[in-house]
């Protein structure tokens, strides 16, 4: 079956900081470095699914509000619970700040395991272990 997304694209303002953030976050989860350079990032996912990242000139000098019209956050899997918990205790050292730790790991409901992070310009990951 061929993949469902083809790549995402992620505008950032500060492209140093968060090419750190996303590295160390994608690396954890299994995703390679595809371009790695001053104006542009990416990452590629064994299944081929990308996400590239630039720092467009034509962005308007506002923060990321995820709470605005657009994407709210990105949800992506994660091997197992063992993982989230790893990425869970290291992510602050990386700029990353959880949400909803205080009901960590069920903060989606009691069947759901996820972990919540939000980077340092606010853009939130859901990090899911898929029920097997």
């Amino acid at each position: 079956m061929p993949r469902a997304v083809h790549h995402l694209e992620l505008w950032v303002s500060d492209l140093a900081r968060s090419s750190n953030e996303w590295e160390w976050l994608l690396g954890e989860l299994g995703w390679e470095s595809d371009v790695s350079g001053e104006d542009a990032f990416s990452w590629v996912h064994p299944d081929g699914t990308y996400l590239f990242m630039e720092s467009s000139a034509d962005l308007v000098d506002e923060p990321h509000d995820r709470m605005r019209p657009g994407m709210n956050h990105l949800a992506l899997t994660a091997e197992d619970r063992g993982l989230l918990d790893r990425i869970r205790g290291a992510s602050t050292e990386h700029g990353w700040h959880e949400l909803f730790a205080d009901r960590y790991p069920h903060a989606g409901g009691d069947g759901h395991t996820a972990l919540y992070l939000e980077s340092s310009e606010g853009f939130e990951v859901e990090l899911v272990v898929e029920a097997r």
